[in-house]
């Protein structure tokens, strides 16, 4: 084995994988509007059905506040990335950014964060679509086919991908306005304003209401698929901040609405006590063909957010392989179909055996930890660009890191336990692995 340009050239069993730069290379076929579609899917898919309940037991009506400190937050990272993403227009994202701008070491921990973060996350919606889809008994397996559809899917073509998260995209949102019409339709009296806040938006303490936003922040970490998939972008220097902003500003606003919608509906404790707060305010009101409805709009974000997280989590693990942080078998491009389909294949057998054993009542939490982490990097990162590349005040990613860290810190302690072993079994997996690598060759 030899080292080529940073990336591994290596012969196993007779065969021989190629340097990076004689591998072809990823078709940039994404407009705006795509890569819009693509980070909606994953936000609206992982946060509306997922984000609220666990939100509501951290800080009941306060879960309003926890989530305008969310969405801060997010738009702190956004511009970092954004930014990041217009320099270094190639898949990967904060990892790409981390190492261009940090070193080799922060770089590694954002995609290590973000791959194992979100192979949990790819587990817990496909777990989710086959809560609403399957027959009971059919959940494991259901959730597998889902799996394999949507790489398949994935596998050819990320223009295939965008067209299904078009899809998608629309028929969750119809399926949303369904649910927001169907609590306020049962809204009826004067008291609606003290049902949405409860005993007071406050009541639960900030450390409740930052654990309800460090919850709420997993809801936003969609428009992280636009960035990694920023070597499929055209015109990626102005196509992925403008469809950053667009995507994450329809996020907060849908988020506000639904949020305050079921507030209005079920009160606080009823939005903390339902496992799907969206399927019980449907229940509850006046209308019983809204109950299907919100049901198929379930599956079907959480369809979405699998399709958007897959595709993101092929693109940053190539970049690893190709950096040589994960086995450079990862990093091939298929010749026809222009996706990094060794690394597709893999993840979705993991994700699949992961459904298989896990227990993920803990994903959003254990996600949200490693997603932070990734976001702190590329803050960090933003803060060191020159003044022609920044788009942004630096104070933005100043704001971004510490609510990064805050956030993180304020989570569940198992997730924030389990988060810390996960990037402490990636830094002793580098270490072996860079005592294995042998020296480059003196050209």
């Amino acid at each position: 084995m030899e080292t080529l340009g940073g990336v591994f050239s290596s012969s196993v069993g007779g065969a021989r994988f190629e340097p990076m730069d004689t591998q072809p290379a990823l078709g940039r076929r994404l407009g705006t509007t795509d890569a819009v579609v693509i980070g909606l899917g994953s936000m609206i898919g992982a946060g509306v059905f997922a984000a609220f309940a666990p939100a509501a037991q951290a800080a009941g009506s306060g879960l309003l506040v926890g989530l305008a400190v969310a969405a801060v937050a997010a738009l702190c990272n956004a511009t970092s990335s954004a930014q990041l993403a217009a320099q270094y227009p190639e898949s990967g994202g904060t990892y790409i950014y981390g190492r261009r701008r940090l070193g080799e070491w922060p770089g590694f921990l954002a995609g290590w964060g973000f791959v194992f973060g979100k192979t949990a996350s790819s587990a817990a919606m496909a777990m989710t679509f086959a809560a609403y889809a399957a027959p009971p008994g059919w959940g494991r397996p259901v959730a597998i086919a889902a799996v394999a559809a949507l790489a398949a899917v994935n596998y050819r073509g990320v223009t295939k991908t965008a067209r299904l998260a078009r899809i998608l995209v629309v028929a969750v949102l119809a399926a949303l306005a369904v649910v927001v019409a169907v609590c306020w339709a049962q809204v009826t009296g004067p008291g609606v304003g003290a049902r949405i806040l409860g005993p007071g938006l406050l009541d639960s303490g900030w450390y409740g209401i930052l654990q309800s936003a460090g919850l709420l922040f997993f809801a936003f970490a969609g428009y992280a698929r636009i960035a990694t998939m920023g070597g499929e972008v055209k015109d990626p220097s102005r196509t992925i901040p403008r469809a950053i902003m667009l995507a994450l500003g329809v996020a907060v606003v849908l988020y506000a609405l639904v949020g305050t919608s079921l507030l209005a509906a079920l009160g606080p404790d009823g939005v903390a006590e339902s496992a799907a707060p969206l399927a019980a305010a449907a229940a509850a009101g006046p209308w019983a063909w809204a109950v299907p409805v919100v049901a198929v709009g379930a599956a079907l974000a959480a369809l979405g957010a699998l399709l958007g997280l897959l595709a993101g989590l092929g693109r940053t693990t190539m970049a690893m392989a190709r950096e040589g942080d994960l086995p450079v078998l990862l990093a091939a491009i298929h010749p026809r179909f222009h996706v990094p389909h060794r690394a597709e294949v893999v993840l979705a057998v993991l994700i699949c055996a992961v459904i298989l054993v896990a227990d993920l009542r803990g994903a959003i939490g254990f996600s949200s930890f490693g997603v932070l982490v990734y976001y702190l990097v590329a803050n960090l990162a933003a803060l060191t660009q020159a003044r022609p590349q920044r788009r942004y005040p630096r104070a933005l990613a100043v704001a971004g890191a510490v609510l990064c860290v805050v956030l993180a810190a304020t989570l569940p302690v198992e997730s924030v336990l389990a988060g810390g072993a996960m990037f402490a079994v990636g830094a002793a997996y580098r270490l072996v692995r860079l005592r294995l690598r042998p020296p480059a060759r003196a050209a």
